[in-house]
């Protein structure tokens, strides 16, 4: 596949970074991915948001532009041949080269790499749920004031670890607690649950990322009439719920078909092998959005 280097397009196994990178001698780099749907990025404008609001909190001297982007994943599907199928983006942002240790300076000389693959069709209406199983390991804390999507996935990565030497299924989602044991968020989703007409998932004072997906159903659980909560809360309380979902910009929302205790045992609840009236509902609508009405 071909993707971007600071503005350049080439193929991927040509692209290299210094060992001097910060991004790779010390994790210091963000990234955000996001879909397109037929060749058009969706929730651009919120992804350059964010990444913004991290490059500013690490001291990058990176000012992502949506335009910018937006042109830059139009060259990159093109040169793809990903204009007649949705994709998957990856934009990274390295901090760049510097000496050996610990800067106090800001980093003026960023590396930016944008990377694209085909993204499997599906319809939501037709979406399989997945099991979601409590991890034994917790959920690292935010590394500022608010958790960044970062180059730090050693955290999930251990928590992928887990659940496949405890014999997970294929596709099954971890879900991690924090340090004072509250629902934090998946292993690569944030977490929602429903009871009667309202919709809850832990607040950003939990330590989940600020998810982009997760920022527009709150916004499209509301317009359907749902009652939003954000707060801390109990795994007890999943078992408990009508219907579980999950989401990320590159699953959309997916409905959660069956609850596992950490040893892999299936816990009773109301989770079923098709989404709940209302999940599908969200599903449905964030599709229809998603592909412009």
């Amino acid at each position: 596949m071909r993707l971007l280097l600071d503005g350049q397009l080439m193929n991927s196994e040509e692209a290299v970074i210094s060992v001097h990178d910060h991004g790779f001698l010390y994790g210091m780099g963000l990234f955000e991915t996001f879909r397109t749907y037929g060749g058009k990025p969706w929730l651009l404008d919120w992804h350059a948001e964010r990444l913004a609001e991290g490059c500013a909190a690490l001291g990058i001297e990176y000012a992502p532009d949506a335009r910018h982007m937006r042109r830059s994943v139009a060259r990159l599907i093109e040169a793809n041949g990903l204009e007649d199928q949705d994709a998957y983006i990856r934009w990274s942002v390295s901090a760049g080269d510097g000496a050996v240790g610990l800067p106090a300076e800001p980093y003026a000389k960023p590396r930016e790499i944008v990377y694209a693959k085909p993204q499997a069709a599906d319809e939501p209406e037709r979406r399989s749920g997945k099991a979601l199983r409590l991890l034994k390991l917790r959920r690292s804390e935010p590394e500022a004031v608010f958790r960044l999507k970062s180059f730090h996935y050693m955290n999930n990565i251990l928590a992928k670890r887990e659940l496949v030497a405890g014999g997970a299924a294929p596709g099954t989602e971890g879900l991690f607690l924090n340090a004072a044991g509250h629902v934090a968020e998946g292993m690569v989703s944030n977490v929602f649950w429903i009871n009667g007409h309202t919709l809850r998932t832990p607040s950003l004072d939990c330590g989940p990322l600020a998810g982009v997906t997760r920022r527009y159903v709150l916004t499209l659980a509301a317009e359907q009439g749902l009652r939003v909560e954000e707060g801390a809360y109990a795994w007890e309380e999943l078992p408990a719920a009508d219907e579980v979902f999950v989401t990320s910009s590159i699953q959309e929302i997916v409905p959660v078909s069956r609850l596992e205790g950490p040893d892999g045992r299936t816990l009773p609840s109301k989770c079923g092998e098709y989404p709940g009236e209302r999940t599908r509902n969200l599903m449905l609508q964030y599709r229809r959005d998603a592909r412009g009405g």
